[in-house]
C-alpha cells in the first residue's frame, strides 16, 4: 500500500505541475537600449536561472479543459514549499533536501487513491497528515527544483527567438517591458522583464495553444521557508501503510 500511496501522488502531483512556463535600465525613456528584444528575452532567462531563489504562482489549462494551480517557492539548495490545486482538491508541498512532504485534503487524496487496494483503510490515517516520501518520486521535480524548472525554460531557445519588443507597464508594482512572440496556430508567448536591477522575467503568459497559463515570478533571492514538519504530524508509506 506504501508503494501505491507514492505512486498515487506521483500520477496526481506530477500530471497537475505547470509545463509551460543583466543590466539596470538606461536611464532614457527606453528600457535597454541597444538591445534587440531576442538579447533581451536571453538575459532575462539567464538572470532568473542565476537567481539564488524565487517564487513562481500562477496557472494553466489542462487537455481536459481543467485548470491548474500552483504557487511554489523555491531555492537553489533544494528547499521548497507550496500549493498546488485543481478539480476541486488541493495539496500543501514541503520538500527540504531530497525528502518531501504531502498533505492532501479529502478531494485530493480520493483523487491519488482511487482504485488503489486498500484506499479506505489508508484514507484514515493520511487525514490531515503529511505524508513523507523521497522528492524525486512525488513529480514535483519541475516545480521543486528550481534550476530543473527554469532550464526547461531555457531548453529550446528558439522559442524566445523573433520576439517583438511592447509596451512598457507594471507587474506587481515593478516596471516591466514586455517582449510578445506569436507562433503558428494563433499561439502568443509574453514575457514581462524588470527593468530596474537585474532583468528577472516578472511574469510569463502563454496564450492560446494547447495549454494557455501564466506564471508570476516575486520573492527573487528572499529565504525560502520550507519547516520540516514534527514527527507526529508525519505518515511514514514504509513504515505506518504497510
Amino acid at each position: 500500500m506504501k508503494r501505491s500511496v507514492t505512486l498515487a501522488v506521483a500520477v496526481c502531483l506530477g500530471a497537475g505541475a505547470l509545463a509551460g512556463c543583466g543590466e539596470s535600465g538606461s536611464g532614457s525613456d527606453e528600457p535597454f537600449k541597444g538591445k534587440s528584444a531576442d538579447k533581451i528575452a536571453a538575459d532575462a532567462v539567464q538572470a532568473t536561472r542565476d537567481a539564488t531563489s524565487v517564487r513562481m504562482a500562477g496557472s494553466a489549462e489542462q487537455r481536459d479543459g481543467s485548470t491548474v494551480k500552483v504557487d511554489f517557492s523555491v531555492d537553489e539548495r533544494d528547499n521548497c514549499a507550496g500549493t498546488v490545486s485543481g478539480q476541486g482538491a488541493k495539496a500543501e508541498i514541503v520538500q527540504t533536501d531530497q525528502t518531501a512532504y504531502v498533505r492532501g485534503d479529502e478531494a485530493f487524496w480520493k483523487n491519488a487513491l482511487k482504485g488503489q487496494p486498500d484506499a479506505d483503510k489508508a484514507m484514515g490515517k493520511l487525514q490531515g497528515k503529511w505524508v513523507k516520501t523521497p522528492a524525486n518520486e512525488i513529480g514535483l521535480q519541475g516545480m521543486c527544483d528550481k534550476q530543473a524548472f527554469l532550464a526547461a525554460m531555457d531548453g529550446d531557445k528558439s522559442e524566445r527567438e523573433g520576439m517583438k519588443k511592447g509596451e512598457t507597464t507594471s507587474v506587481d508594482g515593478k516596471d516591466a517591458l514586455t517582449l510578445e512572440k506569436k507562433r503558428p496556430g494563433g499561439e502568443k508567448l509574453t514575457l514581462f522583464v524588470a527593468t530596474e536591477g537585474e532583468p528577472h522575467i516578472l511574469k510569463s503568459v502563454s496564450e492560446g495553444g494547447k495549454a494557455p497559463g501564466e506564471m508570476v515570478f516575486t520573492d527573487y533571492g528572499k529565504k525560502v521557508d520550507a519547516p520540516e514538519p514534527s514527527g507526529d504530524e508525519v505518515v511514514d508509506p514504509e513504515k505506518d501503510l504497510r
